[in-house]
């Protein structure tokens, strides 16, 4: 940390909004310089201001009790270094740890335009609500004709309604452009564990099930519009040079810029080998319907599309314009929708990927953690343990009907969905006891890690970019962005992408040294790859580590022992060029070790004393040595 630094660093708006929702109460906090360049920004610093509000009573607080801070957080890098994003966090209804989730949103853009590096939400409204945000100020606008509309009914109102609002208020502006929004769907409003914060029409922070926090909160929206000014940099023409620079190597990555992860539908499936098939019973296939040409002829209306900053356009427009689907529309859909609403479900066909894709999307779930959630429904009934009369109709591998069907009726909470709406984890232990059956029988088929589903990336293979301990090792659990690799964290990656906050996509191409320089020259903060893997890296996966250990009060995590794969993942390739191969166990715990030993950690995973007071945790230590 930098000695007696003082004032706002660049890149920083320099406040947060705090708003209290029971009391109706609108105020703004600031935060020091130096826990700052400590925690950084997005994950980092949410982290910390959990720690503040809540975490002397971490484990007795409920997940959705108004008490639980809903963050909605900016970095220093947000709108600066190309590809904007926006994290969400608090403790997490889907496993009671702290994930630092993201998406890409204007949001994050015009909120450090209004004057704000985030937002802090407590308490719960009496009505639905949505925060609006302009240059006449913060306000809490009745949501109740919002509150049950899906997400493209919600974003087309709201823009209108938005965009009306200020043209009342500052006519000679001329026509406005549509706010940024960000807002729940039916999934979150029914307090669905695993829904996401979703912005635009198929973007989302979907780990952690931060959308049935704002549901809980009765929060249905943040709009925001400014046109203020961005927050200075620390070296302006240092930063111009740069910039370019990022942008000229971004230019010249060719694949991303072409296809996004579109490719990956067939790629992981017959190339690597790593792609969810039935629940994960299977990852290859040599399905060619998967082809991302048979997207881009028949569905691409728009094959490049931009988020704020970004040059390297991965999203595309995917839309059915006719037949049973017609009217769908989403993204390409990226690989984790094409896996999770495609292979995991045993489909193979563009058209119907497209349409369950869009399913989620309008009603507010996690492509991917929803997804897993149904896939594992429909492994259940291929083993009789959920029967006909529990679903109330067949669940077959392939129909899209029926995948359609459970999707809806776990946003709304209807019938086998009520139950399955609590998230992978917590559901098989529901239906397990609903079955009378020891939990073991049930949860052998739940692909999960510390309660957050995996992403569509298997280590089976160890063709993909996932590995054994990738996610056994992960502070947040089955997110595949959250790499931990041979010993290290994801420190110089996603970890700081999320606490920096920018897009991962836009890191490929500019090197980890020049991406440095670039946050130096905005903050001026003497950070370096070296500081951020032995020092903010560690700081900040160490407080996750120990809100993990934490937990409570109806799911805890033990020490060592659910640190590890799923069931599954042990299970030999059955099919494909790498039939036979499984994730190494013994591998994985020795990886494990070498892991906690690079943090600071003991054997079994806990801080050490000597690491905490390193860190600048001391206030931990008492914590902490409960488990030792």
């Amino acid at each position: 940390m930098s000695a007696n630094r003082t004032g706002v660093p660049g890149g920083y708006a320099g406040k947060w909004l705090d708003i209290d929702l029971t009391k109706d109460k609108i105020e703004t906090v600031t935060f020091p310089y130096g826990i700052l360049e400590q925690y950084f920004g997005g994950r980092g610093i949410a982290a910390k201001i959990l720690w503040d509000r809540v975490g002397e009573k971490w484990s007795e607080l409920d997940s959705l009790a108004p008490e639980n801070p809903f963050i909605v957080a900016t970095g220093p890098m947000t709108g600066i270094y190309p590809g904007a994003r926006i994290c969400v966090s608090g403790k997490s209804p889907a496993n009671n740890g702290v994930i630092g989730s993201t998406a890409a949103t204007e949001t994050a853009v015009e909120l450090k335009n209004a004057g704000y590096d985030g937002i802090i939400f407590t308490g719960k409204s009496e009505t639905p609500v949505y925060l609006l945000i302009t240059d006449n100020g913060v306000e809490l606008v009745d949501a109740k004709h919002l509150w049950g509309l899906d997400s493209e009914e919600t974003v087309i109102k709201l823009n209108k309604e938005v965009r009306d609002t200020l043209a009342k208020k500052m006519p000679r502006v001329g026509l406005w452009k549509e706010p940024a929004t960000m807002y729940i769907g039916p999934a979150g409003e029914n307090l669905v564990r695993n829904s996401a914060v979703c912005t635009k029409i198929c973007h989302a922070c979907g780990y952690g099930g931060y959308g049935a926090l704002m549901g809980s909160k009765n929060l249905k929206a943040i709009a925001v519009k400014s046109r203020g000014k961005f927050p200075q940099v620390d070296a302006p023409e240092t930063v111009k040079v740069l910039w370019r620079k990022v942008h000229a190597d971004l230019i010249a990555v060719s694949p991303m810029r072409r296809w996004g992860t579109g490719a990956m539908g067939y790629g992981a499936g017959f190339g690597t080998s790593s792609e969810p098939i039935r629940n994960w019973q299977e990852e290859w296939h040599d399905e060619k319907q998967l082809g991302v040409n048979r997207y881009m002829d028949k569905y691409w209306v728009k094959v490049k599309w931009a988020d704020f900053n970004c040059t390297t356009n991965c999203m595309k427009v995917s839309c059915i314009k006719n037949g049973k689907w017609k009217g769908d529309i989403t993204d390409v859909p990226d690989y984790e929708l094409q896996a999770y609403c495609g292979t995991n479900f045993g489909i193979y066909d563009a058209g119907d990927n497209i349409h369950l894709s869009t399913l989620m999307d309008k009603l507010g779930h996690s492509g991917i953690n929803g997804a897993n959630t149904v896939g594992l429904a429909a492994e259940l009934y291929q083993r009789g343990i959920l029967t006909e009369e529990d679903i109330g109709f067949k669940l077959e591998w392939g129909d899209v009907d029926a995948f359609d069907k459970l999707t809806r009726m776990m946003a709304y909470r209807e019938g086998i969905g009520d139950i399955l709406a609590e998230g992978s984890y917590r559901a098989a232990i529901k239906i397990a006891e609903m079955k009378g059956l020891p939990k073991k029988d049930v949860l052998k088929y739940v692909v999960h890690v510390k309660g957050i589903e995996i992403g569509a990336h298997g280590t089976r293979s160890d063709m993909d970019y996932t590995h054994d301990m990738t996610y056994a090792a992960s502070v947040q659990g089955g997110d595949h962005t959250a790499n931990v690799i041979d010993g290290y964290n994801d420190m110089s990656g996603n970890l700081y992408f999320d606490s920096a906050v920018y897009c991962s996509f836009t890191a490929r191409g500019p090197s980890v040294a020049l991406q440095f320089d670039f946050a130096k020259a905005v903050t001026g903060f003497p950070i370096n790859i070296t500081s951020w893997r032995k020092v903010n890296g560690p700081r900040i996966t160490t407080l996750q580590k120990a809100f993990l250990l934490m937990g409570g009060p109806d799911l805890t995590w033990e020490p060592i022992k659910d640190d590890d794969n799923p069931p599954r993942y042990y299970e030999p390739l059955p099919s494909g060029p790498w039939k036979g191969k499984t994730t190494d166990k013994e591998r994985v715990d020795l990886k494990i070790q070498a892991y906690f030993e690079t943090l600071g950690w003991d054997a079994r995973g806990i801080p050490k004393k000597e690491t905490l007071e390193r860190l600048d945790l001391g206030f931990l230590e008492k914590h902490m040595a409960k488990y030792r």
